[in-house]
C-alpha cells in the first residue's frame, strides 16, 4: 500500500493498480497537489512494473467535479507590475505542466481504465479522455464545463475527444457546455460500457482490469503504444513503426506460454515487465 499521497489512495493487488481519488466531500476536485501527485503516482507504477493495468476510481457520490477554482485564484492584483508578455510566457509553461499530468496516463506502459460514477465535469473529462477505456454507472453525467467559466478546456479534452467520438458532437458539447448522460456518451463512443449501479460498475471494471492483467504485459504495452501512434500518424507510417517494434519486441517465451494455455484451456503465466531505471540511477548517481 502506497499511502504517501494526499489526494489519492494507491494499492496494487493481483497486478491491478487501484488509483482512487479520496476527497469525496470535495467531489474529488483537482487541487494544486492533485496535479502534482497524479503523474508521480502513474510514473512510479510504470517504473516499478508490478501493475499491468491502472484502474482509476473515485470515492463518494461524484467521480470528479473538475478544477478546484479556489486553488487557482488570480495572483495578487496589487503586487508589483510585471510585463504582461513575460507573465503570459510563464503561464504557457504552467499549462504545459498541467497537460503533462494527464499525458502521463496516455504514455505509461500499461492500459488504463477510468471507472466513473456521478459527476465527471471539466477537468474530469480531460482526465478520462487520456485513459484507454471508460466505464460509468447509470447515475453518471458529463459536462465540458469550461465554456461557462470563460475558458476553453485546455488540458486534453479538445485534443483527445475528436478521436473518441464524432467531431460534430465534440464541437457541440464544447461550445454549449451542456450536460450529457451515459446513454448519449455510450452512443457517441465516449463510454465503453454503462453499468446499472455503482456496485455493477466496480465489479465490471475490476473484471475487465483483471482480464487485461492476465495477458502478457509486454504485448499490451506494445498494443497501447501502437494504437496511440496510429491515432497521431498516417496508416503507412504506423505500419512501418509497428513492423520495427514487432521485429524487436515479439517474445518467443510469451507466445509459447500463450499457445500452451490456449491448447490446455489453462491460464498463462507471464513475467512482469522489467522496472525502468534511469541511467543516473544505474550509475548510483541518484540517492
Amino acid at each position: 500500500q502506497m499511502s504517501k499521497y494526499t489526494c489519492f489512495d494507491v494499492s496494487v493487488k493481483d497486478h491491478v493498480a487501484h488509483v482512487v481519488m479520496n476527497r469525496p466531500d470535495e467531489f474529488n476536485t483537482m487541487t494544486r497537489l492533485f496535479w502534482k501527485e497524479l503523474p508521480e503516482i502513474v510514473k512510479e507504477l510504470d517504473k516499478n512494473a508490478e501493475a499491468r493495468v491502472i484502474l482509476l476510481k473515485a470515492e463518494g457520490k461524484h467521480f470528479n467535479a473538475g478544477m478546484d477554482l479556489a486553488n487557482f485564484a488570480p495572483a495578487d492584483k496589487n503586487g508589483p507590475k510585471k510585463d504582461p508578455a513575460r507573465m503570459r510566457e510563464t503561464f504557457y509553461h504552467e499549462v504545459l505542466e498541467l497537460q503533462n499530468t494527464f499525458t502521463a496516463l496516455e504514455e505509461c506502459r500499461m492500459p488504463t481504465i477510468a471507472s466513473i460514477q456521478g459527476a465527471c465535469v471539466g477537468g474530469g473529462i480531460d482526465m478520462v479522455s487520456a485513459c484507454d477505456i471508460r466505464h460509468c454507472s447509470a447515475d453518471a453525467f458529463f459536462k465540458i464545463a469550461e465554456v461557462d467559466i470563460g475558458l476553453a478546456a485546455d488540458v486534453g479534452t479538445l485534443q483527445r475527444l475528436p478521436s473518441l467520438m464524432p467531431i460534430g458532437a465534440v464541437r457541440e458539447l464544447a461550445y454549449t457546455g451542456r450536460k450529457f448522460l451515459p446513454t448519449e456518451a455510450l452512443e457517441l463512443g465516449f463510454m465503453n460500457k454503462v453499468f446499472d449501479s455503482i456496485e455493477d460498475l466496480e465489479k465490471g471494471s475490476l473484471e475487465l482490469a483483471q482480464e487485461i492483467a492476465s495477458k502478457s504485459p509486454l504485448v499490451t504495452r506494445v498494443i497501447k503504444k501502437q494504437i496511440n501512434y496510429a491515432r497521431d500518424h498516417s496508416v503507412k507510417e504506423s505500419l512501418d513503426y509497428h513492423a520495427a517494434w514487432n521485429s524487436s519486441l515479439i517474445s518467443g517465451q510469451d507466445m509459447e506460454a500463450a499457445m500452451k494455455a490456449f491448447m490446455e484451456k489453462s491460464k498463462a503465466n507471464y513475467d512482469d515487465l522489467e522496472p525502468t531505471h534511469s541511467f543516473w540511477e544505474k550509475e548510483g548517481l541518484v540517492p
